[in-house]
């Protein structure tokens, strides 16, 4: 590999090219931090590093709503040559205290409304906390006499002496780090028992970045709209990781996406490239696209061809302009698209395609530029990237599972040797848990899911597992089944009769009972884990032999 090839001469080259562009806006704000802004930010940040002891190698977790603040702290500790550990902003304290110790992370950044509800003494390797908010040190070690505290107080004047004609091009100068050098860890969950730190490398991140810069997904003076969490992978590598080593004006949401807020951002902002998720395409084709369409008026001027390719045309240059009107292509990730909507975007011709991939392949596996797009389809696997279907005879029309190797695939799961064994085996080949098939020019088609994960409408990854630890120990629950209906999460019950014998409880009690039950587990979990309904089962959960529920019995 050519050394500027190399992820972070990638960006030291981006920061100094880009200089005077726009780097960042909050939006709603007015705020706007140059090119140049953000790399003062970023040395102001090495600075504080070195201050506090922080080596190369060592975890800095990171946890709070997307921000200014956020971006210029994970680019800083990756320049630096530290690992990230991004935690999501929803995750529970219990989880992210967990996730905190777990990673062995010395600094944490934290939004102070978090921080509130964490106690300090329950992460003893943090040195220091800092506030995301504002310059401020939040909670540091006793022993350290509140050096971090002070030296954050001089650090404008520190900065001020090291650099005496102010910060320039010509003092950006990030380590030249092996790419096989681990650069984050992004937990797959944040549940105690079950979470797994996924291991990224710099070659890992720097696959996916290599790919979208030399596909032109993003490029110097294009508009991104950053509202998907950057915590995730999907957001992080195509809203952030992407747009800034190539030059674009990434304009940071912040808030709840809603839909009203975001057909407002994408009106101001007319993003260049729409990176999103199912929900959103899902929600509007729902509320606003299929009433139009089963009006009678335009069910009848569809029978005719000449009006049928107006009233598609019309519907698709609404459904563009909602978007901004300005962008390339959607494209579509995180969780699989409805099919009818697919079907119907498809033929209005709306430019959207659907990628795949995965928090271990930081996350791309397989994409398609819109016009190639072939429907029902994840895209093609990448050039960096083999794709195989494990146990199948025939790959291009028997599912089996999907296998990926290459240069994106994860190094393993940290501090965990067992859980990387059992998904990468001796050959490298990491087995995704989905099943496909594959045809012959690498296009990838999903047809099922062979892993129990549940992946949330916005994304997220859903462990029933998890919740439903939690649930058991709930009382008068005595084993549960977490299942996706529709949208909805629901929890079947095969109720503790004896604890009720015991406590001489009616069965007409019950729906009450784990009505409460169900509030309690909901303020247990993430927002995106929570349950909707619990559904009583009258019998026990059918077994193996190994006593493991049949879980296929009760998905449909």
């Amino acid at each position: 590999m050519n050394s500027k090839d190399n992820l972070l001469q990638i960006y030291a080259s981006s920061f100094r090219q880009n200089w005077d562009l726009p780097a960042l806006t909050e939006f709603g704000s007015g705020q706007t931090m140059t090119y140049a802004d953000m790399s003062r930010r970023i040395a102001a940040i090495h600075m504080l590093f070195k201050e506090c002891g922080v080596k190369r190698g060592d975890k800095i977790a990171l946890m709070g709503r997307n921000s200014f603040s956020w971006v210029v702290v994970y680019m800083a500790t990756l320049t630096y040559g530290a690992v990230v550990v991004p935690v999501l902003h929803d995750f529970n304290v219990q989880d992210a205290q967990h996730i905190i110790n777990h990673s062995d992370s010395v600094i944490l950044f934290i939004n102070e409304s978090i921080f509130d509800n964490m106690e300090f003494d329950k992460i003893p390797q943090v040195k220091a906390v800092m506030s995301l908010d504002r310059r401020e040190v939040l909670a540091e070690h006793p022993v350290t006499n509140r050096a971090v505290e002070k030296f954050l107080a001089r650090l404008p004047e520190k900065m001020r002496r090291k650099y005496p004609h102010g910060f320039t091009t010509a003092d950006i100068d990030y380590p030249d780090i092996d790419e096989s050098e681990l650069a984050e860890i992004n937990y797959t969950s944040g549940t105690t028992g079950f979470s797994k730190g996924v291991m990224l490398t710099l070659g890992n991140l720097g696959g996916n970045v290599r790919f979208g810069v030399r596909s032109r997904l993003h490029f110097r003076g294009s508009r991104a709209l950053s509202f998907l969490p950057l915590a995730h992978a999907y957001g992080c590598a195509f809203d952030m990781l992407v747009p800034l080593a190539v030059g674009t004006h990434v304009t940071i949401l912040g808030k709840l996406p809603t839909p009203k807020l975001l057909l407002k951002a994408f009106a101001e902002v007319r993003p260049s490239l729409v990176i999103c998720v199912p929900l959103i395409l899902e929600k509007i084709y729902r509320n606003k696209l299929r009433p139009v369409i089963e009006k009678p008026a335009v069910r009848n001027a569809l029978k005719l061809p000449g009006l049928k390719t107006l009233v598609f045309r019309k519907i698709r240059n609404q459904l563009v302009e909602a978007f901004g009107g300005e962008f390339a292509e959607v494209i579509v990730g995180g969780a699989p698209l409805n099919r009818e909507v697919e079907e119907f975007l498809h033929r209005i011709k709306f430019p959207f395609t659907v990628g795949y991939g995965m928090t271990e392949c930081g996350p791309l596996i397989s994409y398609t530029p819109w016009r190639q797009f072939i429907p029902s389809s994840s895209g093609r696997t990448l050039p960096s990237m083999e794709c195989r279907i494990a146990d199948s005879a025939d790959p291009e029309r028997i599912p089996g599972e999907i296998c990926v190797r290459g240069e994106n695939v994860m190094r393993g799961y940290f501090k965990n040797p067992e859980a990387t064994e059992a998904v990468i085996d001796a050959e490298g080949w990491l087995h995704t848990g989905d099943m496909g098939t594959l045809s012959d020019d690498r296009t990838i088609f999903i047809r099922g899911r062979y892993k129990t994960m549940i992946l949330g409408a916005n994304g997220q990854n859903i462990y029933p597992e998890e919740i439903e630890a939690k649930l058991n120990n709930m009382p008068y629950v005595c084993e549960s089944l977490v299942v996706e209906r529709g949208k909805h999460l629901i929890a079947l019950v095969y109720p503790d009769y004896e604890a009720m014998d015991r406590d001489k409880i009616q069965n007409e009690k019950l729906p009450g009972l784990m009505e409460q039950v169900r509030s309690d587990l909901n303020r247990l979990v993430a927002p995106y884990e929570r349950i909707d309904r619990i559904q009583l089962i009258a019998n026990e959960f059918e077994k193996t032999p190994k006593r493991s529920i049949k879980r296929y019995l009760y998905n449909a």
